[in-house]
């Protein structure tokens, strides 16, 4: 029974490890993204054409 608590703590800090390393990686902009506002306009009127024959 005692092996279930190791396992649970060990499981538990694993846990909050990798919890802690992803609030850092969001909070160090790993995460934002760069590449699609540069690219947006490139297929703007695509976007504009389809909401129009929607309508």
């Amino acid at each position: 029974m005692s092996v279930i608590y190791i396992l649970l703590s060990i499981s538990i800090l694993i846990a909050l490890i990798f919890f802690i390393a992803f609030i850092s990686a969001v909070r160090s902009g790993q995460y934002d993204d760069s590449y699609t506002p540069s690219v947006r306009m490139l297929f703007e009127d695509e976007i504009k054409e389809q909401t129009n024959k929607n309508k």
